[in-house]
């Protein structure tokens, strides 16, 4: 499945686009100031993932002649709350020569259009609360922190655990 997002188009990546894949969220990780982990586990990761049916590698180019600069991954998982596929819209990121270019709002279309497709009841993301510009890109496709139907704001909790010794 592809899509076209004015200009720009998103599709599905294949397992021999997983460089390609890792380049971008390699990309998006020194975004964050980060060095790991390496260039080689993220590629290792992503060849790893991008053969594995819950997991499925979006790319997008800002237009035909455009090699892709971004890149989204989502991940399945049945929901017993839902009684369905719940999608998580996981490590969308955009280049900066790419962003105001509809690539972000292609890869979310054809995230939702994908999620939808197999199933899935809800499609749920995190982002950084002070990121206004993915946040406006997500509310313009229908996401809010209210997703559940409360009053109450959903909130991401985590926590890290130690690193296992071995």
């Amino acid at each position: 499945m592809t899509t076209d997002g004015g200009t720009a188009r998103a599709w599905q990546a294949a397992p021999d686009e997983a460089e390609v894949v890792a380049r971008l969220i390699v990309s998006f990780r020194n975004h964050y100031g980060r060095d790991w982990p390496s260039d080689n586990a993220m590629l290792a990761g992503v060849e790893r993932l991008i053969e594995r049916p819950e997991t499925v590698y979006l790319l997008a180019a800002a237009d035909d002649d455009s090699p892709p600069a971004g890149v989204c991954q989502l991940r399945y998982r049945h929901s017993l709350w839902t009684a369905a596929v719940d999608c998580w819209l996981e490590d969308l990121y955009v280049e900066a020569s790419a962003r105001r270019r509809g690539v972000g709002d292609a890869l979310v279309t054809l995230a939702l259009a994908t999620a939808a497709e197999r199933g899935a009841r809800r499609v749920e993301l995190d982002t950084n609360e002070d990121n206004t510009n993915a946040r406006a890109l997500y509310e313009r496709h229908g996401f809010s922190d209210h997703s559940t139907g409360g009053s109450a704001r959903v909130l991401l909790m985590g926590v890290k655990l130690p690193e296992a010794e071995g």
